[in-house]
């Protein structure tokens, strides 16, 4: 489904819309070998979701998202593994406040520029706070990691399991709302008015609308939901590495959303579902080689599916439809 811009007052779900909950469903009970790889797809759904808001509702284009993921992850992972907070839900909290306030400091800040200068900035952002997170060894580990992060049941009843049941049904949950949130969000007039932004601001300025504050809100959004789904992933793994900093984690993030769509809010579910997937099976067939697998498929999307997999599939119902 391909979000357009306008504002309705018509926000009922559609069928279609509940096939993402339908197939995660599935394969909680249908593929229990694989919930560790489940939850991992669920939690970057959320954050293609939240690179999605910006990236494809108001035209912020960045390359730094890994910046709030990885605070949000090493916030969660301090907490328990320095302060002794291990309630999943005040970690989760604190993971995505984390990513909120990073988030308003720096976006009021850039958000000010534009084209290659914001950019720069994003980049610039996530290399600081990744050279921060290398040198603070007694805080975060360093370049090892930071281990002995302890995650209590889930309302003092639902016990992280080896099997990863807990933890997918909770990535699940977690999932559900932060969505809840984003399509509430695009369909309704402050919606409407990124998609305005992302446009033509010169005549949403024309029009009196706070176009900075709005972007600042919106990127604020963002960087909250990243931070949460970076709190998943040490929730989940029970450690936290540089590599939730790493440039290679926004570049995957960035691939996954082309791959999906771009500005379609279920582009985020699909992008990350078929890279993951992808990524798992070639690499336990070529080690070696299988980012060359993951490239192939990057260029044929590009070339012929603008849109991604939506795309792609808008354009056989169109034929269908065309078909007397």
């Amino acid at each position: 489904m391909r979000h357009t811009g306008g504002y309705s007052a018509d926000t009922r779900l559609r069928w279609p819309e509940l096939l993402p909950w339908v197939v995660a469903l599935a394969g909680f009970f249908l593929l229990p070998d694989y919930l560790a790889l489940g939850a991992r797809i669920l939690i970057y759904i959320l954050y293609a979701l939240s690179l999605d808001l910006i990236l494809g509702y108001a035209g912020i284009i960045t390359l730094g998202h890994s910046a709030y993921f990885g605070l949000g992850a090493y916030v969660a992972g301090i907490l328990s593994a320095k302060l002794g907070v291990t309630d999943p839900l005040l970690q989760l909290v604190a993971a995505g406040a984390g990513g909120a306030l990073l988030g308003l400091v720096t976006g009021a800040i850039i958000l000010r520029t534009k084209g290659l200068t914001l950019l720069m900035l994003t980049l610039a952002i996530t290399s600081v706070l990744l050279e921060i997170a290398n040198k603070a060894t007694a805080l975060t580990g360093g370049a090892d990691g930071l281990s002995g992060v302890v995650i209590a049941p889930i309302f003092g009843i639902f016990k992280f399991d080896i099997f990863g049941k807990t933890a997918f049904l909770y990535c699940l949950a977690v999932l559900l709302a932060g969505w809840w949130v984003v399509r509430r969000l695009i369909y309704s007039p402050f919606g409407a008015s990124l998609t305005g932004v992302r446009e033509n601001a010169l005549r949403m300025h024309a029009i009196g609308a706070p176009v900075y504050w709005r972007m600042v809100l919106v990127y604020t959004l963002s960087t909250a939901l990243a931070g949460v789904a970076g709190g998943l992933l040490t929730q989940t793994y029970q450690f936290v590495g540089l590599n939730v900093l790493s440039f290679e984690s926004a570049g995957e993030l960035l691939v996954m959303l082309i791959l999906g769509g771009v500005g379609r809010i279920y582009g985020a579910f699909v992008g990350p579902l078929i890279y993951l997937v992808v990524q798992d099976a070639l690499a336990k067939q070529f080690p070696e080689y299988w980012y060359l697998g993951i490239g192939v498929m990057l260029v044929l999307v590009v070339m012929f599916a603008r849109g991604g997999v939506l795309g792609i599939v808008d354009g056989i119902i169109a034929r269908l439809r065309r078909k007397p």
